[in-house]
C-alpha cells in the first residue's frame, strides 16, 4: 500500500499539470455551441437537399481545396467548411459566408480543440494526451484504493481548509472519491478514442459487426450534389445529412441515423470518381462498432442533454482542481519542507 501511495503521488505530480490543461480545455469545449456568437448561429436548420447543395457550391467557390463541410445542426445552425491549406469558413443557411479564417488561430474553438486533442503537436501530441488519459484512469483506481483506508475521516471540500500539505492531501482524497465515477468514464473514453488496444478491450465482449457494405446499382455524378443528397435521403429517409468529405479517390457523405450517438454519424455513402456508390452503414444492433462510436459523444457531452453537460463540467473542473493542487502540494510544499 505504501508503494502504491508513492507511485500515485509521484505520477500525479508529474502528469497533474497535463490533466489540468485537458480538464480546462475540455470544459470549455463542452459549451462550445453556447459561446460562438456569429450571425445565424441560432437560425432554424434546413436539411433540404437543394439548400445543402447550394451550401457546398458556395463553400467551393469561396476558396479552392475544400476538404470537408460539416452541415448545420440544432446545436449550431452554421455550416463549417474546412480547406486543405488549413483555412476555413462558417456559412449560414442561405450559403452566405459569415466568417472566414486563414488559420485555426483565428477561431478559439479550433485551437482549443487542437490543444485538447493534440497538444498542438499532431499525432505525437495525441499520444501524449492518450497517455495522460490512461494515467488518469489509473489515478482514479489507485485513489479509490488509497481512500478506503481513511474513509472514516471523509469530509467533502471543494477547496482545502488550509493551504498546508496535509490539508491539500485530505481535500484531494475526498474530492477525488466523490468525482471518481465521472472522472473514470471521461478519462477512459478519452483514452479509448486514441488507443485501439484500449477500445478493443472495452468492446471485446460484444459481437463483430454483421451489416456488410453494399454497392448501389445506380451511378451518380460526383459533382451533382443535389442528386447525391436526394439519393442519400431515399436510402436513409430518417437519417440526418451531417458531413461531406473529399479525398483524391472520391467523396464521402456521412449521415446520422436515429440510433447513432456520434454527432456526425457512422453511416457512410461513398462515391468514387467513376460514380459508383457504396454504402457502409450500421443496422442498429449492439456490436463492437456501435459501442465504440459512443465513446466520443459520451466524452464530449454530445448526448444526455443539459444534465450530462453539467456533470461533465463538474468532472472537468474537478480535474483542474485535483491536478493543480496535486502538483502544487507535492512540489511547492515538498520544497518548502526541505
Amino acid at each position: 500500500m505504501a508503494l502504491l501511495a508513492t507511485l500515485h503521488r509521484w505520477a500525479g505530480a508529474t502528469i497533474g499539470l497535463l490533466l489540468v490543461v485537458l480538464g480546462l480545455s475540455g470544459t470549455v469545449l463542452i459549451w462550445e455551441s453556447e459561446w460562438i456568437g456569429l450571425p445565424g448561429v441560432d437560425d432554424p436548420v434546413s436539411a433540404a437537399p437543394a439548400a445543402l447543395a447550394q451550401t457546398v457550391e458556395a463553400a467551393s467557390v469561396h476558396r479552392p481545396g475544400l476538404s470537408r463541410i460539416t452541415f448545420a445542426s440544432d446545436d449550431m445552425a452554421l455550416h463549417q467548411a474546412a480547406y486543405s491549406d488549413g483555412s476555413g469558413a462558417y456559412l449560414d443557411q442561405s450559403g452566405t459566408i459569415v466568417d472566414a479564417w486563414p488559420t485555426m488561430w483565428e477561431r478559439p474553438e479550433l485551437w482549443i480543440f487542437d490543444l485538447h486533442y493534440y497538444f498542438f503537436a499532431g499525432k505525437t501530441g495525441a499520444i501524449v494526451v492518450g497517455v495522460a488519459g490512461i494515467a488518469g484512469v489509473l489515478f482514479v483506481v489507485s485513489g479509490v484504493i488509497l481512500w478506503w483506508r481513511t474513509r472514516r475521516t471523509f469530509v467533502f471540500r471543494l477547496w482545502p481548509k488550509r493551504m498546508t500539505r496535509s490539508a491539500i492531501i485530505r481535500q484531494h482524497r475526498d474530492l477525488g472519491i466523490v468525482m471518481a465515477p465521472l472522472l473514470f468514464v471521461t478519462l477512459l473514453t478519452g483514452g479509448a478514442m486514441i488507443f485501439d488496444p484500449v477500445s478493443n478491450a472495452i468492446v471485446a465482449p460484444f459481437p463483430e459487426r454483421s451489416s456488410p457494405t453494399r454497392t448501389l446499382e445506380t451511378r451518380v455524378d460526383q459533382g451533382d450534389w443535389h442528386a447525391v443528397f436526394r439519393m442519400a435521403e431515399q436510402a436513409f429517409p430518417d437519417a440526418a445529412l451531417r458531413r461531406l468529405q473529399f479525398a483524391e479517390d472520391g467523396a464521402t457523405l456521412r449521415m446520422r441515423q436515429s440510433f447513432e450517438w456520434t454527432p456526425n454519424g457512422r453511416t457512410y455513402l461513398r462515391i468514387d470518381r467513376s460514380g459508383t456508390v457504396n454504402i457502409d452503414a450500421p443496422d442498429g444492433t449492439l456490436d463492437r462498432q456501435s459501442v465504440s462510436e459512443k465513446f466520443y459523444p459520451v466524452h464530449a457531452g454530445k448526448v444526455g442533454g443539459l444534465a450530462w453537460k453539467v456533470l461533465l463540467t463538474l468532472a472537468g473542473l474537478s480535474l483542474v482542481i485535483l491536478g493543480a493542487l496535486a502538483a502544487f502540494g507535492f512540489w511547492a510544499m515538498r520544497k518548502g519542507k526541505r
